[in-house]
């Protein structure tokens, strides 16, 4: 028996859990650790049984609970070495400078060296301006994915987490991990008897990938977070029995609203993510019709609406009617889809 529970999908956090008789893992930590808990257990999945974490990029609302998850279950995390880098590269605190502070360091040292008597001091006060942060503090918490400004609630208790966190170990490497696993797009690999292989995907990410899992004859692929859909990520998507596709924003609805123009445009790009249309005409004219299942996935709350996503698809989808009729489901951002079991 082989099981799908997309635990949240959305711009504040995204999560999924595939299951075989003997296999669970987690595919993405776009949750607080204490949400991600609570969504499995409400979900029937013991978060205790897992036996790894898969991360397809390192985009915040797709790893926010992934260290401290990975920690408290003590289980590896599955990753792209750039993937794993970049995520390194944003935990680890560093001194930030503008090029006039630095010039400011430049001449402060250098009137130093002269032993000038008359420094006023004001080259060597600019030289301690620096990220306010300590070596030990968490990294400060990223938006999501797709706006700007304030952290939401999650990223918000993600941080505070990790806050927690140090507080309780305060020498604790802050990218520390129980295991890290790397894998390449292209080349498949098994976590217990969970067949995977990863393949790439068109997204503004360090090396970023969607996932296709395979267990007693079931077929199961995730593809979202990408601006369009190429033709090798068209190929992996055949042959499935469930489908789990991006339908992002409707392109009205995110030209009309409010995000800067320079979000829409990374939105809208080919590294940005799929559209209502683009999953539709993908629907339409490239999908085998094979799947079970067609979950329409990482939907904006800001750019999109339910009933949008639906008639997209099911427009695309009308001369499939068995399929239609029965097996199209959008997953949410606030609550847990109900399993699917193969």
């Amino acid at each position: 028996m082989v099981r799908m529970t997309v635990l949240a999908s959305g711009s504040k956090g995204n999560s999924t859990i595939v299951s075989s008789a003997t296999t669970r893992v987690l595919v993405d930590a776009g949750l607080s650790c204490r949400e991600l808990m609570k969504r499995m257990r409400a979900a029937g999945e013991e978060p205790e049984a897992l036996n790894a974490i898969l991360i397809t990029h390192e985009h915040q609302d797709h790893v926010q609970g992934m260290a401290v998850t990975a920690r408290k279950l003590g289980i590896p995390v599955y990753l792209t070495e750039p993937t794993h880098r970049a995520w390194v590269r944003w935990m680890t605190p560093r001194k930030r400078i503008t090029y006039l502070e630095w010039l400011a360091q430049r001449q402060g040292a250098g009137l130093r060296s002269q032993g000038a008597e008359g420094n006023n001091g004001q080259g060597a006060e600019l030289a301690q301006v620096t990220d306010s942060r300590k070596p030990d503090d968490p990294p400060a918490p990223r938006c999501s994915a797709e706006g700007n400004g304030e952290p939401d609630a999650e990223e918000r208790a993600a941080a505070e987490e990790a806050i927690a966190e140090a507080a309780r170990e305060p020498q604790k490497d802050p990218a520390a991990l129980p295991a890290v696993e790397y894998f390449r797009a292209g080349n498949g690999f098994r976590i217990g008897d969970i067949a995977i292989t990863p393949f790439t995907i068109p997204h503004d990410a360090a090396d970023p990938v969607g996932f296709v899992f395979e267990a007693d004859g079931v077929r199961i692929a995730i593809a979202t977070d990408l601006g369009y859909m190429p033709s090798n990520v068209a190929v992996q998507l055949r042959g499935c029995d469930v489908l789990m596709l991006e339908s992002n924003h409707d392109v009205d609805m995110l030209r009309d609203g409010p995000y800067p123009w320079s979000v829409k445009q990374r939105v809208m790009s080919r590294v940005g993510h799929l559209s209502n249309h683009a999953a539709a005409e993908f629907l339409a004219k490239g999908y085998d019709g094979g799947a079970a299942y067609v979950v329409l996935a990482h939907l904006s709350e800001n750019n999109n609406m339910p009933e949008l996503a639906r008639i997209s698809a099911e427009q695309a989808l009308r001369d499939r009617m068995s399929l239609l009729a029965n097996h199209l489901l959008l997953a949410e951002q606030d609550r847990p889809m109900e399993t699917i079991v193969l």
